[in-house]
């Protein structure tokens, strides 16, 4: 049996009683994609962002097309929690111009890359098991960015600098250490504000002195003991513009390093700033980021409300919190990222692409942290050693040095502060080889 109307055709009206007609159906025009290609009006070659001038520049003929974007920096638009303003947001898809991307073999991580571009090297973890393909569409564009400030020569410059900059690092490395080119990267970050409302009751700890009479003894004696009492208070927190990266690819303990953000000068997003550099959609859905921002907001308010209480001596602390006027955006943030080598170890280098403040993982010589933490501890331990040997052999020592046991008090003075520096700088060192 016959299928009508048939694949293709629709159905019209007919002449005859009876005789169903159909005709090909219509060809619907299709939208063109919101798609801009970056090429030189005079040249024909592909622009770039120019971060010294904010504008296109071509690098063959020299055409500079200027910026066109205010910076909107606080007054970016803002999206509620509603089911609507998602839904608005998620019509805006891609990155609004042609893109390739760069999947990494080895670390998963998923880079989008300018048309043409020749890169074969994971900017995250510096593998070259990677491949090219099509960028995805389906992603949620950023309505906002910060574009790049620091300039790309530059950044070799504050790297060598900060390699060199530290003792705990092997002699060699700042000449010896093999810096891969570095990579503009746009960021995927989420942006909320909030207002914090909190409620606490717990019980507060004082410290009491109070005579008593010892009948052992049969006398009066003084003693302390801790009188708990229940204290109870409100406290307020207003967020703004509190971050959390959208990406799991990027070390979250060297971004907690840079120096942050400053979204003063966030301007609405255009994919000309794109043009010359790569960007990294985020893989930390809306969601998830806003359970992160929630947990830390609870956590600040949290100590806001302990911070009230009269003593620092608290238990039974409960608190109950509401959140109100919860907003949020999706923005991307510049970083330069680079992967250097040193004894065949691959270490990561993060330079923030707005004021140019440096993060990375540093090799760290233990021999020489080992050697600083025993000359600390010396000074102190060879001391005691003349004071207990003195004392042993009846050797002749100034008086004021013997009396009351002065040389093991300076000893020992001297063993507790090389103790202090030694923690220090061993927590110093690991922090370094953790990072």
């Amino acid at each position: 049996m016959a299928l009508f109307p048939p694949e293709g055709y629709v159905r019209v009206e007919s002449a005859v009683e009876g005789i169903e007609v159909y005709m090909p159906a219509p060809e619907v025009p299709q939208a063109e994609p919101d798609v801009v290609d970056f090429r030189c009006p005079q040249c024909q070659a592909k622009t770039a962002y120019s971060v010294a001038d904010g504008g296109l520049r071509c690098a063959y003929c020299g055409y500079y097309e200027p910026p066109s974007m205010p910076i909107v920096g606080k007054g970016a638009q803002e999206f509620e929690f509603t089911v609507e303003t998602v839904a608005a947001a998620r019509e805006a898809h891609g990155w609004g111009t042609e893109r390739r991307e760069l999947r990494c073999e080895s670390c998963g991580a998923e880079t989008s890359l300018p048309p043409g571009s020749l890169s074969h090297t994971c900017p995250f973890c510096g593998s070259n098991r990677v491949l090219q393909q099509d960028a995805p569409e389906d992603a949620l564009r950023p309505r906002f960015l910060v574009p790049f400030q620091i300039e790309l020569k530059r950044c070799h410059e504050v790297a060598r600098a900060w390699l060199g900059s530290s003792w705990m690092t092997p002699a060699s490395l700042k000449n010896a250490a093999r810096i891969a080119d570095f990579a503009g990267i746009y960021i995927p970050c989420w942006t909320f504000d909030c207002r914090t409302s909190a409620s606490w009751r717990a019980q507060v700890g004082h410290q009491v002195t109070e005579r008593y009479y010892d009948a052992s003894s049969k006398s009066w004696k003084s003693r302390t003991r801790t009188v708990w009492r229940w204290e109870s208070g409100q406290a307020q927190r207003v967020f703004d513009d509190l971050l959390v990266v959208g990406t799991e690819r990027l070390s979250q303990v060297l971004l907690g390093q840079l120096q942050s953000f400053d979204t003063r000068q966030l301007v609405p997003y255009a994919p000309s700033y794109l043009a010359g550099f790569m960007a990294h959609a985020y893989d930390v859905p809306l969601e998830t980021a806003w359970k992160r921002a929630r947990e830390q907001m609870r956590s600040d308010t949290h100590g806001a409300c302990r911070a009230q209480a009269s003593t620092s001596q608290i238990r039974n602390f409960s608190m109950s919190i509401d959140f109100g006027d919860e907003s949020w955006r999706y923005v991307l943030m510049p970083v330069y990222l680079a992967v250097y080598r040193y004894n065949d170890q691959a270490y990561q280098i993060m330079i923030n692409g707005q004021n140019g403040s440096i993060a990375g993982q540093r090799p760290v010589d233990w021999t020489k942290v080992w050697l600083a933490v025993a000359a600390m501890l010396a000074p102190g331990v060879l001391l005691g050693l003349i004071g207990v040997l003195a004392a042993a052999l009846g050797l002749a020592l100034p008086p004021s040095l013997i009396a009351g046991g002065g040389l093991l008090i300076v000893a020992f003075i001297l063993l507790l502060v090389g103790i202090i520096f030694a923690v220090i700088t061993l927590n110093k060192a690991r922090a370094m080889d953790d990072a």
